[in-house]
């Protein structure tokens, strides 16, 4: 028994619209589907995730997935969604950022299996690069009418009064390049629905008319939400830019941190959205939730689940580790076995300064290390009442005033971690 794709998307709140009919088709055989991808980086971003687990239900509903790599409309832009025309690729970037997106698809899709329904990526520069601007207005511009073109929404905002900017001719062409694409994919692999965000509604249902025009064939279109955050705030961006799926851009630290800071409506929301667990899972842990909602344990839970899933299980340790560094009891043993790269992301952003490395050569008194050297508290006398009180602690550790920073109090041979009370901290790098 084949599974249901669309009942399935429905219950996790990932379909917007969808063609009619579209249900029935998936449900008589293996069908393809395809979703474009912009290559306009080396790595995906967590924005990219919803149409990639649409691909991920396809497969495991035992169909086709298609990745196509935007290469040639990468040359161009896509103003759906967008104010201003956007900075073209050369191939050379193109195709290293195609390589790289890949890699990071095989965590979702099984591409190398000898299946039926192995994945499949393809690059739309391969088709677009051998045709001619006269061969390409001649043998489909004439199937869509401008008329036709206009009607979308897409278009129709980028030319209202409103609109700070036009339109160049190259980005309006854009409906038609991504509407071939369809068409090519349809008449070459089969192909008979298109999926993507719902700012690509437009974009999709010319791509069908196309079929239908050209090669008297039924193309088929299914959209999810843009998804938003409940506080209306951008999902995906933080003050720090987009969350990369790639470690070196987002560690997998700041990546697990997204996601369990969530607030409860976006993570019952996202669960569904980002992981692959059931129905009953999903409805048993919003329960759970829902009665001890301070324990947060569908933000752990999900923030376990994709961080697993995109980076490692390894991964997601260390992050945990990491975020118990802040939030939760630490050593100065556990502090000096993490990583750099792992420290300075968990206390990014924390006051610091820097002190020459010869004056812990001999041992710096607390009393200088929190006042005079470094200006974490503001006088000594104000460093003297904190050490009474006991709420000083080095490298997560509490210190008496008789206490000297020396060598040995080097995380990474590099840093020392003062804090005061529970959430005061204060990094010193020696050099």
């Amino acid at each position: 028994m084949r599974q249901n794709f669309v009942e399935e998307l429905t219950w996790r709140g990932m379909i917007q619209d969808v063609m009619p009919d579209t249900d029935d088709h998936l449900m008589q055989e293996m069908r393809a589907a395809y979703v474009g991808i912009d290559p306009t980086a080396d790595s995906l971003h967590i924005g990219h995730l919803v149409s990639i687990m649409m691909l991920r239900h396809f497969q495991i509903a035992g169909h086709k997935p298609i990745a196509l790599i935007g290469g040639a409309t990468g040359m161009i832009g896509d103003p759906s969604g967008k104010s201003a025309e956007r900075n073209l690729l050369d191939e050379t970037t193109l195709r290293f950022n195609q390589e790289a997106i890949k890699g990071q698809l095989t965590l979702f899709l099984d591409f190398e299996s000898d299946t039926p329904n192995a994945a499949l990526l393809v690059n739309n520069y391969d088709w677009m690069k051998e045709i001619s601007f006269l061969d390409f207005i001649r043998d489909i511009g004439k199937h869509i009418t401008v008329n036709y073109m206009m009607a979308k929404d897409s278009v129709k905002k980028r030319l209202s009064a409103d609109a700070k900017e036009g339109m160049s001719f190259t980005e309006f062409t854009y409906q038609l390049v991504q509407a071939y694409d369809y068409l090519y994919l349809f008449e070459n692999y089969q192909c008979t629905l298109q999926m993507g965000g719902s700012d690509q509604w437009g974009n999709i249902t010319t791509g069908a008319e196309l079929i239908r025009r050209k090669a008297s064939g039924k193309g088929y279109a299914l959209t999810c939400p843009l998804i938003t955050k409940a506080d209306g705030s951008k999902f995906g961006k933080t003050e720090g830019g987009n969350i990369w799926l790639d470690p070196h851009r987002t560690s997998p630290y700041k990546f697990y941190q997204y996601w369990l800071n969530t607030s409860d409506a976006d993570a019952e929301k996202y669960i569904k959205i980002f992981t692959l667990l059931s129905k009953d899972t999903i409805e048993g842990l919003v329960q759970a939730h829902q009665g001890a909602p301070h324990e947060r344990l569908l933000q752990k839970r999900l923030a376990d689940e994709v961080t697993t899933m995109v980076h490692s299980k390894e991964d997601l340790e260390n992050a945990k580790k990491a975020s118990d560094i802040l939030f939760g009891k630490a050593t100065a043993e556990l502090l000096k076995s993490l990583d750099e790269h792992i420290f300075l992301d968990i206390f990014e952003g924390v006051p610091q300064t820097t002190i020459a490395r010869d004056l812990i050569d001999n041992g710096m008194d607390m009393i200088a290390a929190l006042a005079a050297e470094t200006g974490f508290l503001n006088s000594n006398g104000e460093a003297r009442r904190e050490l009474k009180q006991n709420s000083i602690s080095v490298n997560k550790e509490k210190v008496k005033e008789d206490f000297m920073l020396t060598q040995k109090d080097l995380i990474s041979d590099k840093y020392i971690l003062l804090q005061r009370g529970k959430k005061n901290y204060f990094l010193i790098t020696v050099e």
